[in-house]
């Protein structure tokens, strides 16, 4: 019996791999190798130069993993064949990094907010901290929690997928029809738009990170030209 891996581009395997690897630490040591490899702040004290690559292959649990090697899976082959693996590889690594870029974009204007409101409170910080207490624990957050997980560069998949294949049917759980990609993909950027400026409570998910490798997934795929075959999902 053929291994389902076997028609699989080097470079999709390879990263299939490594996420899986990578994962392993996380089951047996958990939060600190989270807390030394996950991406922080670049103004926390706790960044480190390295987590801008180490944060793309870490994952918090099993469902985090799972639908992002699914999604590297379903559709990197697809764009590894159209890209070529050196562009392919390129294309991946560019939309994780727009990932963080937009994250930590998004926090430093919540941080200039936040720590400008206490700074002006009134009549000193004491006060100004029981005055803006959830803003504080929000700045608490910003600079003490990391980020890990592969999404922003499967989302930058799933932008180039959809503009590749807009035809393409893909099953979609709780939809009993296939829906174009050049539909159902859309949506799902809009529902992480609505999220991510919602910022509702209990949500720990990077919305804006996953808009940033969305957003340089849609660059990449109109600089660099990239088309499907004419005859392909038509």
């Amino acid at each position: 019996m053929q291994s389902p891996f076997a028609n699989l581009p080097p470079v999709v395997k390879n990263l299939l791999i490594i996420n899986i690897i990578c994962f392993l630490p996380v089951l047996f040591w958990g939060q600190p190798v989270i807390a030394n490899f996950g991406v922080y702040y670049f103004n926390s004290p706790f960044f480190k130069p390295w987590q801008l690559i180490t944060y793309m292959f870490l994952h918090g649990g099993w469902a985090h993993i799972l639908f992002n090697m699914f999604a590297l899976f379903s559709f990197g082959g697809a764009l590894e064949y159209i890209m070529g693996s050196k562009r392919f590889f390129n294309f991946y690594f560019i939309c994780g990094f727009g990932a963080i870029i937009l994250q930590m974009v998004v926090q430093a204007i919540e941080v200039h907010a936040i720590a400008g409101s206490i700074t002006l409170a009134q009549p000193g910080l004491e006060s100004s901290y029981l005055q803006f207490g959830d803003k504080s624990q929000k700045l608490m957050e910003i600079y003490s929690s990391p980020m890990v997980g592969a999404s922003g560069a499967i989302f930058g998949l799933l932008i180039a997928f959809g503009m590749i294949y807009p035809n393409a049917e893909l099953m979609i759980m709780f939809i009993p029809v296939p829906v174009k990609a050049k539909y159902i993909i859309p949506v799902y950027v809009l529902l992480e738009l609505s999220l991510g400026i919602g910022q509702f409570n209990g949500d720990s998910v990077a919305h804006f990170a996953h808009l940033g490798g969305a957003i340089l997934g849609f660059i990449l795929v109109k600089a660099w030209h990239l088309q499907g075959p004419k005859d392909f999902y038509s």
